[in-house]
């Protein structure tokens, strides 16, 4: 016969201490003495107890928990946000479900779908992009929700990000400043991927502004890959003349890259550039160092976590919250080679 659970009378029995005191303390330890947390929670330890958060549920109408569903959890692009928006809640008591959509919108509503199932007080999207119906599904269901890695001024929803645009074009413009003008890309998929949409655009704006232009066969749309990187600057390398420089939609595929120059007998930069965008832990191992968009992805996941525990507390839509990028030289990025 399966033993009988402790209950939360047998934590607060042993550790000398009131049931609400020991509530407080699973709760919102930070409210609760040193001392007092240290005896709660060693007797919670001895005796094997886990909160049962079904009768806090019922009591409160809400579970306390938050859904994020993300493209992928196939590299680190989203990691250090993620854990950052991880901490944020559970130091409030909040539990993070994440899910996947494979950078697929009609995956993307249902694992929202299955996570609404679940009674998800609150939601974490990437991106503005998706079909008009998931926002009026939120909406009707009235679950708060924030959009991350985006933002732009006139957002209707709530958003925490940076202007993708706006970084593809200070890192073109700084190619440009280097004299680069057989200028090449490989972008992330841009249909249904706002972002990467957005670093298209941006670095198209940089060329333009000084007469130039992104042609067609220099554009290449990638899975975010390291194999899909290394094609897509095969198919570059083989143009003649070949570009100066391949910007990349992210660093994944700039290590794709990397392969693919390596492998044709080619070194980078004394060839030809690549430059990143994200600025993740990869960036700093390839050799030479990736010249990278720096992407904020802690304190965005933080800023995600606030604003949504705030819109639960009082229901009011906050304003976005726009975050500064900045440009990672490192040696990947060189003057174009002569000739």
């Amino acid at each position: 016969m399966a033993k009988d659970l402790p209950t939360l009378e047998d934590v607060a029995r042993m550790s000398g201490v009131s049931t609400a005191t020991v509530s407080r303390a699973l709760n919102a330890p930070k409210r609760v003495r040193p001392e007092t947390l240290a005896r709660i929670t060693d007797a919670v330890a001895q005796l094997g107890y886990t909160p049962h958060f079904g009768g806090r549920a019922l009591a409160s109408n809400r579970t306390f928990t938050v859904g994020a569903v993300i493209p992928t959890m196939e590299n680190a692009i989203f990691a250090r946000g993620l854990q950052a928006l991880q901490e944020q809640l559970s130091a409030q008591g909040v539990t993070l479900l994440v899910s996947t959509s494979n950078y697929d919108p009609d995956e993307e509503a249902a694992q929202v779908r299955a996570l609404l199932g679940r009674g998800v007080d609150g939601m974490v999207l990437i991106g503005e992009a998706r079909d008009a119906q998931v926002y009026t599904l939120l909406e009707r269901r009235g679950v708060p929700f924030v959009l991350v890695w985006t933002w732009r001024p006139d957002c209707p929803w709530p958003c925490v990000g940076f202007d993708n645009a706006e970084a593809a074009r200070a890192m073109a413009q700084q190619v440009l400043d280097l004299g680069h003008r057989r200028i090449a890309m490989i972008a992330g998929i841009t249909r249904g991927n706002d972002r990467a949409a957005a670093r298209v655009d941006g670095v198209r704006g940089a060329l333009d502004a000084h007469g130039l232009s992104l042609p067609a066969d220099r554009l290449v749309e990638s899975d975010y890959s390291l194999e899909a990187g290394a094609e897509a600057a095969r198919r570059l390398l083989a143009q003649t003349p070949r570009p100066t420089v391949i910007l990349c939609g992210n660093d994944v595929l700039a290590a794709g890259a990397y392969a693919a120059i390596r492998d044709a007998g080619l070194s980078v930069p004394a060839d030809i550039s690549v430059t990143g965008f994200d600025d993740i832990d990869l960036a700093h191992v390839l050799s030479p160092g990736l010249t990278t968009v720096h992407v904020p992805h802690r304190r965005m996941g933080e800023a995600a976590a606030r604003m949504l525990l705030a819109m639960g507390a009082d229901g009011a839509a906050p304003d976005g919250v726009a975050l500064q990028t900045g440009i990672v030289r490192r040696g990947s990025l060189a003057a174009p080679p002569p000739g």
